[in-house]
């Protein structure tokens, strides 16, 4: 006599999935999807809270003819393409180099050193900030540095503007680092023993294995680490925050789109004080929209090809 089916059995071609998901879609609309959508209908109006008025796209017309905010939005956006610039040359490319190191089959004490990396990562953003803002300045830090014979860096290099946005960046890519190095690192070891032990009976060397074996196998994770540090580096404001302050001092050498947005559209820019949401999400929207085109092409040139 056959048993009947039981009633619980997840199946395989079944819909059930679906009930799992809803928390998550939940979740995403709710936090995600419909504040963009409504920072986007925000951008079409003008005025400060319960006083909207509809002005289409005036704000986005303004913000590129308005001297005034063109000039600091365009100098916020560049500095922004820096910091980007400098963690994708320091922070990722260290991240790669250090886990090409960790992963060799002689390293000795690699969960320690993937610990030690992945510390200051742990550590709150202002905290590092500030501690690093104390470490920078040379009435803290002379002594210390002239005792080891270093006395020549005790310079005030948060004030000058030509270093600033340098040792901003340096900051975050200290405390960031151990990110993509665990991602790069679990790539790595994902790739298959064997194709290592053929490069050894090919001849080829250690260059020649990372160049054509293991760089180009990792590359769809070189294209996350990219996306995410595309995303983040956009986004940043808590570093400049905490080492600098909301206007990108010294004059706006440091400032970045995430603090020219909060001046705009939150705290209201100097000298009237009075916030623009209207502004702020107008430049919250190209930025999304740099965002979406940036990641779609990074997505297409490290794609893995079969």
């Amino acid at each position: 006599m056959k048993k009947p089916a039981a009633k619980n059995r997840l199946n395989p071609g079944g819909s059930y999935w679906i009930w799992y998901a809803l928390p998550a879609i939940f979740f995403y609309v709710v936090f995600m999807a419909f504040p963009l959508l409504d920072s986007i209908r925000m951008s079409l109006y003008t005025g400060t809270t319960h006083n909207f008025t509809f002005v289409g796209f005036d704000n986005f017309i303004r913000l590129f003819t308005d001297p005034d905010l063109f000039t600091r939005y365009w100098s916020s956006m560049k500095n922004t393409l820096v910091f980007f610039i400098i963690h994708m040359l320091v922070q990722n490319v260290l991240g790669i180099v250090f886990a090409v190191l960790i992963t060799q089959r002689n390293m000795k004490g690699s969960k320690l050193y993937q610990t030690i990396i992945f510390i200051p990562t742990t550590f709150a953003v202002l905290v590092t900030g500030y501690l690093w803002k104390l470490l920078l300045n040379p009435v803290w830090s002379k002594n210390a540095l002239a005792s080891i014979g270093l006395e020549a860096l005790a310079k005030p290099w948060l004030g000058n503007e030509k270093y600033a946005l340098l040792f901003v960046a340096f900051v975050s890519c200290w405390q960031w680092i151990g990110i993509p190095t665990m991602m790069f690192v679990a790539a790595l070891q994902n790739i298959s023993d064997d194709i290592y032990e053929a490069a050894d009976i090919a001849g080829a060397n250690k260059w020649q294995v990372f160049w054509h074996i293991k760089l180009p196998l990792i590359k769809p994770t070189v294209g996350i680490v990219t996306i995410l540090t595309f995303v983040n580096n956009f986004n940043a404001f808590d570093i400049v925050f905490a080492m600098e302050n909301v206007n990108g001092a010294p004059g706006y050498s440091t400032d970045l789109l995430g603090t020219f947005f909060y001046r705009i559209g939150i705290a209201g820019q100097h000298p009237i004080g009075i916030p623009d949401p209207g502004m702020g999400a107008a430049i919250a929207s190209i930025t999304f929209v740099i965002l979406v085109v940036g990641s779609l092409i990074v997505m297409k040139l490290t794609e893995a090809k079969e």
